[in-house]
C-alpha cells in the first residue's frame, strides 16, 4: 500500500512502495530476520504492511528532536543513526547507534527523549504508535518480541555504562568495536574481520566519553600492535580478534 510521509518528517520524506508490493518486500526485507517484524506470519506482515509508511532520511537530517512528542515507532531497513542529546553545558552525547533492524520506539516516555539523527544515507519504517498498540494487542508473539528486544537493549546499555566506566580507552574502543563486528555478523549471517563505521571519530568519542584526539591515538595504537588494521576511514579490519577480546574484558 502506497503512502506519502507526513508530519515532522515531510520535509524529506518520499512516498512508500509505489508498486503495491510492500508486504512482499517487506517478506524478503534483508534486515527481516533482525526486526521485530520477524515474529510475524505472512498474513500478519500484511496487517503490518497495511499500516507502514516506507521514507528515506537523508544523511545530515534529523527524524525526531528531544522532547517532541512520539507519534511514530520506527524500523531502521538501510543507513545509519545517532541518538543524541545536549548536555546542560552545551556538550553533546550519543547515546547510541541505530542501525540495520533496530526498533526505535520501547519507550515509557510520552516524548521523544534524544534527536535522531542519519549519519548515512537511510531509510526506516514508520508505523503510527496508536496502531502498533493495535497490533501488539492483536498479536501476543509481536509482544514478545518487543519485550525481548527491550531486555537486549537493557543489557546493551548495561553494558555500555561498564565500558565507559574503564578507565583506559582502548578497552572503551577495543569493546565498541567488538559489539559492532557482533552486529554486522548477524545481519550477514556469517562472521566477518571486517567492521564498517558509519560513524565518525566524533561520533565515537562522543558515545565513549573520549575526545576525538585520544580516539584516533587509540585507533593508531591498537593498529600498531597488530590488533587492528585501518583500510579506509570507515572501516577497521580485525587481525586478532582474541586478543582485542582479552583487551575489552580485562576489566570484566
Amino acid at each position: 500500500m502506497s503512502r506519502s510521509a507526513s508530519g515532522p518528517e515531510q520535509s524529506f520524506a518520499s512516498s512508500a512502495t509505489a508498486d503495491g508490493n510492500g508486504a512482499r518486500e517487506c517478506l524478503h526485507c534483508s534486515v527481516r530476520h533482525l526486526a521485530v517484524c520477524s515474529a510475524l506470519s505472512c498474513d500478519e506482515v500484511q496487517a503490518l504492511e497495511q499500516i507502514t509508511t516506507s521514507m528515506p532520511v537523508p544523511m545530515g537530517a534529523t527524524l525526531a528532536r528531544s522532547g517532541e512528542p512520539r507519534a511514530y515507532v520506527y524500523t531502521v531497513t538501510e543507513g545509519a543513526l545517532r541518538l543524541v542529546r545536549t548536555l546542560a553545558d552545551g556538550r553533546r552525547q550519543v547515546n547510541g547507534f541505530v542501525l540495520p533492524g533496530d526498533y526505535m520506539g520501547l519507550s515509557g516516555a510520552d516524548q521523544h527523549r534524544y534527536d535522531i539523527e542519519a549519519i548515512a544515507e537511510s531509510r526506516v519504517c514508520r508505523v503510527p504508535m496508536s496502531q502498533m498498540r493495535d497490533l501488539r494487542q492483536r498479536y501476543p508473539h509481536l509482544e514478545r518480541k518487543l519485550l525481548q528486544r527491550a531486555c537486549q537493549e537493557l543489557d546493551a546499555a548495561q553494558d555500555n555504562a561498564l565500558a565507559l566506566a574503564r578507565l583506559q580507552p582502548p578497552e572503551r574502543l577495543a569493546d565498541f568495536l567488538l559489539r559492532l563486528a557482533a552486529r554486522e555478523a548477524t545481519l550477514l549471517g556469517r562472521s566477518s574481520n571486517r567492521v564498517s563505521l558509519p560513524m565518525g571519530r566524533g561520533d565515537i568519542a562522543d558515545h565513549l566519553g573520549l575526545t576525538m584526539e585520544t580516539v584516533s591515538r587509540t585507533f593508531t595504537k591498537l593498529r600498531q600492535q597488530g590488533l587492528i588494521a585501518l583500510p579506509h576511514l570507515n572501516v577497521v579490519e580485525i587481525l586478532d580478534s582474541a586478543a582485542l577480546q582479552k583487551l575489552a574484558n580485562d576489566e570484566l
